[in-house]
């Protein structure tokens, strides 16, 4: 059956977007968000600075506090993937045992190198660590436009409960118990998307951006391959379908981002919201290389964010590398 009262941490776009899909389906929802800025607009014009014009149901519930919203049967943690262990670790002493928290960040947590999973893992012992995942845009699912997604749990039973939940007419979550391989597309996609827009911004085609989304597959595979992940969530929404979206679109953030690094612009001067790829992207490659993992594109995106190497030295060392057959 599924969970009846929701709360939503985070306001920010995909948090708004998220609590009106909930609310469509017919769930109680409380939505809090830690901003005081974005909270107080929230709360007296009912719709969030980071998506404007998109009103939230009268029937959703914003919080005045945390605690208010922690009544809830299951919580969806849209914040980024690098605030996800502070604020659960504030929302730990508020859940009861079993309580489900299915995480809405894409990304690998800098330092620890630990997956998002594993961060509520450590942090909420009690929760039930869920991820949802896929090709969606904010503001496509705010306005009711057709998405569909992963959401993954380490239970199959509790995924697909989840699912129910939180899915509508337009808004599908197919369900996995593949926890790890849902999280790994989620977060690799993002880095690559920044080689895509850096191809996108120099200008070299739709024929190299091809090459380089399918390349860029390629290295999601064999990386998904050595942490546990399974070929066929790899193939599917969480792997493939999320890459495709991310490498092709300005309405991407990673995308925009890599499209700025084509164009010139320096790391840290670009401006234009949070990309998740450019935290991930080093954690990424020394995990990769940790398991002998070739990835010729993400360590190009990483020496350019890191500023060792320049964006046509960057283009040069893919193109010049051993030709060989294709895997």
């Amino acid at each position: 059956m599924p969970f009846r009262h929701i709360a939503v941490i985070g306001g920010g776009a995909w948090g708004t977007a998220l609590a009106l899909t909930c609310a469509r389906a017919g769930r109680k929802v409380a939505l809090w968000e830690q901003d005081p800025a974005n909270a107080v607009q929230l709360k007296s014009n009912r719709e969030s600075l980071f998506l404007p014009g998109v009103r939230l149901d009268d029937s959703i519930v914003v919080a005045d506090d945390v605690e208010q919203a922690a009544h809830a049967e299951a919580f969806l943690l849209v914040v980024p993937a690098q605030a996800v262990r502070a604020v659960a670790k504030n929302l730990a002493p508020l859940l009861a045992a079993g309580t489900p928290v299915i995480v809405c960040a894409k990304g690998i947590e800098r330092g620890s190198r630990k997956f998002m999973s594993e961060v509520i893992g450590e942090c909420a012992p009690g929760a039930v660590p869920a991820i949802l995942s896929g090709p969606s845009f904010a503001a496509d699912v705010a306005r009711g436009l057709p998405t569909a997604v992963t959401l993954a749990a380490g239970d199959g039973g509790l995924a697909a409960e989840l699912a129910r939940t939180v899915g509508s007419a337009t808004f599908r979550p197919y369900h996995s118990s593949d926890l790890r391989g849902v999280e790994i597309g989620g977060a690799t996609k993002n880095v690559l998307a920044i080689a895509a827009g850096v191809v996108a911004g120099r200008g070299l085609g739709a024929s190299a951006l091809a090459a380089l989304t399918t390349r860029g597959f390629a290295e999601l595979v064999r990386f998904g391959k050595a942490y546990g992940a399974k070929p066929e969530t790899m193939m599917g929404l969480s792997g493939l379908g999320d890459l495709l979206l991310t490498c092709s679109t300005p309405q991407s953030r990673n995308f925009s981002f890599g499209v700025a690094l084509g164009r010139g612009e320096k790391p840290g001067a670009i401006h234009g919201g949070l990309a998740e790829g450019v935290f991930t992207a080093p954690v990424l490659l020394d995990m990769a290389r940790e398991r002998l993992v070739d990835m010729p594109i993400a360590a190009a995106v990483a020496a350019l964010l890191d500023e060792k190497m320049s964006v046509d030295a960057a283009i040069e060392s893919l193109l010049t590398r051993p030709l060989k057959a294709e895997e």
